[in-house]
């Protein structure tokens, strides 16, 4: 019961923070590395994949698939976090504090590891 709440917390974050890249994308355009070519259509694309993966962990015969594209997601969107850290940028109009900054890198390793978690099927339980 409790991985199954964590499952759909996952999903609702990852379908809610998706759709916010197409309703209000100035912000995770600002924070894309400048090395990177097309900050709009990265941060529609990466909306996109975080919108489906979040849909996906909600499908039983496409969860694990869709943990393992979350898990790619993550450290693909990884750079953009360091960017905004070294930089410190703010994320929209409102100064972020360092601190915050530097807390949201090791917070990529627990998502990382919380899509982690689905990749794998649930341990099955004897009942007697």
């Amino acid at each position: 019961m409790v991985r199954k709440f964590f499952k759909f917390l996952l999903a609702a974050m990852m379908i809610t923070v998706g759709i916010k890249h197409f309703m209000d994308p100035t912000p995770f355009v600002k924070i894309v590395p400048d090395y990177l070519p097309w900050h709009l259509e990265l941060v529609y694309l990466s909306g996109f994949f975080e919108a489906l993966g979040g849909l996906g962990l909600l499908i039983p015969g496409l969860s694990r698939y869709a943990a393992w594209g979350l898990v790619a997601l993550y450290v693909s969107v990884f750079p953009a976090n360091v960017n905004m850290t070294i930089h410190h940028l703010p994320f929209g109009d409102t100064p972020t504090p360092e601190w915050a900054l530097w807390l949201r890198l090791p917070l990529q390793l627990v998502l990382i590891w919380w899509a982690y978690c689905y990749t794998k099927e649930p341990k099955k339980t004897v009942n007697y």
